[in-house]
Parts: C-alpha cells; sequence; structure tokens
C-alpha cells in the first residue's frame, strides 16, 4: 500500500508531539512493508532541520490577504505533489479548510483524522476564523470516504457523525520502545510538571498559578512559557521554563516526581483525549493528574493516575488531593506494564486496516 500523509498549516518539529506522532507514523508504516511519505503544508519555518522528515510546501506570512493568498496557492501545489505521487489513500489530519484540498478526494481514498472539535476550538480564532470555518469545513468533510477519531466522544460528535461515514476510534499513541523511564528524583519538596505551548485555552496554565498559590509545599514547573499573560507576580515557586528541545524539557521532567496534564479541556467543550504529552510524560515515567477521560486510560486502576474533574473550579476543589498525591509519588514511577494500551506500534496496525477496508469499499 502507498499512502500520502499530510499535514496542513503548520511546521511540524521534531521536538513537537505532533510531529514525532506524524514522524513515527510513517516510519511504522514503512516498517510494516508498505510505502509512506509525508506531505508538509507549512508556513515557511527558518529551521528546515528541525522539521520532521517531509516533502514540505511551504508559504509566506504577509498579511492576512497576501497570507491566504499564498496558503492556497501552496495547498495547490500540495494536491498536485500528492497526485504525482499516485497514493492508494491519502491520510488527512484534519485542520481549517483551505481551497483547493477537497480535491484531494479525486485522486484516491481519503481519510481524515479528527483531534479535536474545531467548532469550539476555532473560537477562539475570532468571529471572522470562526465563520469561515464553519462555512466551509464541509468541502472537505463531506469527501472524507473515511474517519478517525482520536476520541469516542469525537466520533459521537454531532459535528463529524452527521456526515455519516464509516468511523474508527483510535486514540494518540507513543513509541513505549523509544522511551527510557527516567529515575525518580529524591526531591525533599515535591516538583510537579507540565509541558505544552502558549495559545492554547484548554492548557489551563492560569490554574497552575492558583496551584502554586493554593500550595507552597510544592514546587512547580511549566515548560513551553516564557510569559503567563495576565499574571504579574508569579509565586515563588512556580518556574517557567520557555521552549525546550527535547534533550532540555528532559532535564526538567526527569527532576519531576509527578506530571500535570491539560487542566481546561471543558473549556472548548471536550471531555475525552489522549494527549501526546501526557503519554510522553507517563512512557518517561512520571505519574500523571489527568482532569478529563483518557481513551486509552479510562479504566485504568492504577495509583500513579490520580483522576479531578473537567470543569473550571477543578484546582480549587483538588489542589489538596493534588498535594497527597505528589507527596505520595515522591520517589515512585510508572509500572510501564500497565500503559500498554497507548502504544503506538499496535494503534498504526489498527489504522492499516481501517485504511484497507476504505480502499476496498470505494473499489
Amino acid at each position: 500500500m502507498r499512502i500520502a500523509s499530510i499535514t496542513l498549516h503548520w511546521p511540524r518539529t521534531v521536538d513537537s508531539g505532533v510531529g514525532k506522532k506524524l514522524d513515527r507514523q510513517i516510519k511504522i508504516w514503512q516498517a510494516g512493508g508498505h510505502e509512506a511519505r509525508l506531505f508538509m503544508h507549512t508556513s515557511r519555518y527558518t529551521f528546515l532541520s528541525a522539521l520532521v522528515p517531509a516533502e514540505v510546501i511551504p508559504y509566506n506570512l504577509a498579511g492576512t490577504a497576501r497570507t491566504e493568498l499564498n496558503r492556497i496557492a501552496a495547498a495547490k501545489q500540495l494536491v498536485q505533489a500528492v497526485e504525482n505521487y499516485h497514493p492508494d489513500v491519502i491520510y488527512i489530519r484534519l485542520a481549517m479548510y483551505v481551497y483547493p484540498v477537497h480535491r484531494l478526494a479525486n485522486i484516491s481514498p481519503l481519510v481524515g483524522e479528527t483531534n479535536t472539535n474545531d467548532l469550539t476550538q476555532h473560537e477562539e480564532l475570532g468571529k471572522v476564523y470562526a465563520l469561515y470555518n464553519r462555512l466551509t469545513r464541509g468541502f472537505l468533510l463531506h469527501r472524507l470516504d473515511g474517519l478517525v477519531a482520536v476520541s469516542h466522544e469525537l466520533a459521537n460528535a454531532p459535528a463529524f457523525s452527521k456526515y455519516r461515514k464509516p468511523t474508527c476510534v483510535i486514540a494518540n499513541g507513543i513509541d513505549l520502545e523509544s522511551f527510557e523511564p527516567l529515575p525518580a528524583p529524591s526531591n525533599s519538596k515535591p516538583r510537579l510538571a507540565f509541558i505544552g505551548n502558549p495559545g492554547y485555552l484548554w492548557h489551563g496554565v492560569d490554574k497552575l498559578v492558583a496551584l502554586a498559590r493554593l500550595i507552597p509545599e510544592i514546587n512547580l514547573d511549566i515548560i513551553g512559557y516564557d510569559e503567563l499573560p495576565g499574571v504579574e507576580a508569579l509565586p515563588e515557586n512556580l518556574h517557567l521554563h520557555g521552549y525546550l528541545s527535547a534533550v532540555e524539557y528532559k532535564k526538567i521532567l526527569a527532576g519531576a516526581d509527578v506530571a500535570i496534564s491539560s487542566l481546561g479541556l471543558h473549556r472548548i467543550g471536550l471531555g475525552e483525549a489522549s494527549p501526546l504529552k501526557s503519554r510522553e510524560c507517563l512512557a518517561l515515567g512520571l505519574p500523571l493528574v489527568l482532569a478529563y477521560v483518557d481513551t486509552n486510560l479510562h479504566d485504568l486502576d492504577a495509583d500513579f493516575l490520580l483522576r479531578i474533574p473537567n470543569k473550571e473550579d477543578n484546582i480549587q476543589t483538588h489542589a489538596q488531593a493534588i498535594r497527597d498525591f505528589a507527596y505520595r509519588m515522591k520517589g515512585r514511577r510508572v509500572d510501564r506494564g500497565l500503559i500498554t494500551s497507548i502504544d503506538q506500534v499496535a494503534k498504526e496496525r489498527e489504522r492499516i486496516r481501517f485504511f484497507e477496508e476504505i480502499i476496498t469499499s470505494r473499489s
């Protein structure tokens, strides 16, 4: 099978969770005897060596109107590049529609992957882009031959189910074999760590400030943020580390007793997820605070997971529980044998089976 994998709009770097997932998918498919190539439609990125291996189709950012024209021109090149590749199936990570990506459906069976409810998430981009998304998303969704959702919640959401496409639920996974668990630190005072990227409402980083203030007897490291908008004075026990490479942020995680996952998925109307950074923390051995239903781990009864409500006041109501969990986890690491459900290799086998079904149904 020849597979064309597509990502739109964003540079996918070797240190990003999405970049790692896309790159590992290609490698697993190839190891299984398939031919596969990643096509990256992206705003121009200065450091090409930092991108995952792909056929990169870049466009320049140059003001709103010109940028959109550049984005369209690059999308046309993308469609042509994929057509020249002659794939048996096309797998596209769904994002805001750009003309003329719907034409991919004319090339070969087209399968989309949804990682979020774009109707709620894109509200953050302002009224113009939110309206544009609502008016144009159907151009591509109507033409899909199949849909992969990373959660049951998304698979059943009217935003996608109304299109009545064959759907398979495959949560985000991580290559467990490529991660060596970190030894547990010997902290007198527990350290908690969060890793993410600025600009995402559902991360709930503002809640981490409240947590640090409510529990002065812990230390809290935030990776990926140079500053926290609207916060004038950080608590003394909260430390910002800005953007770090994988090598650098693993040094911070090595000193952590516990990792904290996204705390504000309720802000974009979601209650179920499988964040890649959280999976990476688990693969590195860090116990985890979860504020949502994890698609793979929801029925796992393990003391290295602390589940708190997916609500706006979850820190106020569960700060003490987080404090007690952090102290219990001092000197502890995750039991690798209990988290095999998040391994990506098995997930890619399932994805390939779904591709085969879609190809057969269209032939």
